[in-house]
């Protein structure tokens, strides 16, 4: 369940902090993020489909890593970051 190139550059554009950002924090959350949700709808359907199983986990332990290191470093960031993406209610 990869994003294909528009999805990608499409969050690259909303979540960049400069011009040439394409690798910072918050744009690696934001990819994991909607890869997560696109492998969710699959595993709804596809409910023997283990091995995606532990990739999504995989998945959610490294964004929950990567917000817990924004965090650290600057709560305000951290918080708007989860109310752009919309998780954690």
């Amino acid at each position: 369940m990869s994003l294909d190139t528009a999805e990608k550059q499409e969050l690259i554009a909303t979540h960049q902090v400069h011009p040439t950002d394409t690798g910072s924090v918050e744009i690696q959350v934001a990819m994991l993020s909607k890869r997560i949700s696109k492998l969710s709808d699959h595993l709804q359907g596809n409910i023997h489909d283990f091995a995606s199983r532990q990739g999504l986990l995989k998945m959610i332990g490294k964004r929950k890593r990567l917000l817990s290191y924004i965090k650290d470093k600057n709560v305000q960031k951290y918080q708007e970051l989860v109310k752009k993406i919309g998780i954690r209610g």
